[in-house]
C-alpha cells in the first residue's frame, strides 16, 4: 500500500489524504477543508480508479481565478505518491 498526507496550497482545502494498492489503485481519498459536498463526490468518483486515470481528467482544473483547485491539488498529491 502506498499512502500520503499532501498539504494543499491556494485551495480551501488544506491537506488531502490519499490511500493506493501497489497497483496503483485509489483506495480511499480524504480532504481536509474546502466544500464538503463536492470533495465527497471527488472521492467516491476516484476510489478505485488508476491513479494515471485521475490525473489524466483532473489535472490541470482551476477555481474561478486561481491557479489550482483542488481536483488539480488531489493530482499533484497523486503524482508524488507514485514517485
Amino acid at each position: 500500500m502506498k499512502h500520503i498526507q499532501y498539504q494543499t496550497q491556494g485551495t480551501c482545502s488544506v491537506l488531502i489524504d490519499v490511500t493506493a494498492d501497489d497497483n496503483d489503485i485509489i483506495q480511499q481519498v480524504y480532504f481536509l477543508g474546502g466544500c464538503n459536498g463536492n470533495l465527497q463526490g471527488i472521492c467516491r468518483l476516484v476510489t478505485g480508479q488508476k491513479i494515471d486515470d485521475v490525473i489524466s481528467k483532473l489535472d490541470g482544473i482551476r477555481c474561478g481565478d486561481k491557479y489550482t483547485s483542488c481536483p488539480d491539488q488531489l493530482c499533484r498529491a497523486l503524482k508524488e505518491l507514485k514517485g
